[in-house]
């Protein structure tokens, strides 16, 4: 006689309530993920990033930027994901003051943290795209580069001296230094 174990499926609303302020944590698929805080530098290159763009996107009115928010991708099973900084366009702002951006953001930004294994994060970056991003940034603090990805499966390496220009927040451009100031 075989057995079989049913996994416990987590929906959006459960991972929301959970108490856990030790880790960060997302669903894909209504399977929980767990991660370690960020750590000093990660954290630094995020916000660096943050208030670029959000300092763009604003005297601009181009929309909102996000740190560390939550977006609920995919229902039954939900699907939640937490970029490290985020954009959404105007036409794409979800009026929901309680729970997640209902939705893809325009750009989602992931940091590299020494211990990410570049699989597992090739495959949330490939998700992302998957389920509506109009583009991802894979920044590297380590080697001080932004990687953009695409769902054409185009992808670009701007290095440290180069100028990062994406069309995904209208009229940003950056030196690629200057997020690693």
């Amino acid at each position: 006689m075989s057995t079989t174990t049913q996994t416990h499926l987590m929906t959006a609303e459960e991972l929301g309530n959970l108490d856990d302020d030790s880790h960060r944590h997302e669903l894909i698929k209504g399977e929980l993920l767990t991660m370690s805080l960020p750590k000093q530098e990660h954290m630094r290159v995020a916000a660096n990033l943050t208030a670029l763009l959000w300092q763009h996107a604003r005297v601009n009115r181009l929309g909102d930027v996000y740190a560390e928010g939550g977006f609920k991708l995919e229902c039954r099973p939900d699907t939640v994901l937490g970029p490290d900084v985020s954009f959404v366009s105007n036409d794409r702002i979800s009026l929901s003051p309680e729970g997640y951006h209902s939705g893809p953001p325009d750009l989602a930004v992931e940091v590299l943290s020494p211990g990410d294994r570049r699989g597992k994060v090739e495959h949330k970056l490939s998700l992302w795209l998957e389920l509506g991003t109009r583009c991802v940034w894979l920044v590297n603090p380590r080697r001080r580069t932004v990687e953009v990805w695409r769902p054409t499966g185009e992808r670009k390496l701007f290095h440290d001296t180069e100028e990062l220009i994406d069309d995904t927040v209208p009229g940003f451009r950056i030196a690629v230094s200057e997020i690693f100031a």
